[in-house]
């Protein structure tokens, strides 16, 4: 089986598969004893950092909606910002 990421929404991030290794900043490998899903907090909240252990329930919002990214490389498109609201008379503000 692939692995495979799923994006839970008000949740955290499953991983699911038979061949994947979970490490953290040092390269240390999380003993994951044997387990074929584990849940990754995102929310910050978990006593059991980087595991999910329920705490975000109604503490966290995220819909979780798909989208798809620019290539690597290209620029982001920038908002448009709103036009300036015209002011008092051109007295500077304050």
């Amino acid at each position: 089986m692939a692995t495979k990421l799923t994006v839970l929404s008000n949740g955290s991030l499953r991983v699911d598969g038979t061949d994947f290794e979970l490490v953290d900043a040092q390269g240390n490998s999380y003993g994951l004893g044997g387990r074929e899903r584990i849940s990754i907090c995102r929310c910050g909240l978990s006593s059991n950092k980087p595991f999910c252990d329920g705490s975000h329930k109604n503490h966290f919002e995220h819909n979780a909606v798909a989208f798809d990214l620019p290539a690597p490389g290209t620029a982001p498109a920038k908002p448009t910002p709103p036009p300036a609201a015209p002011d008092a008379g051109g007295q500077p503000l304050g």
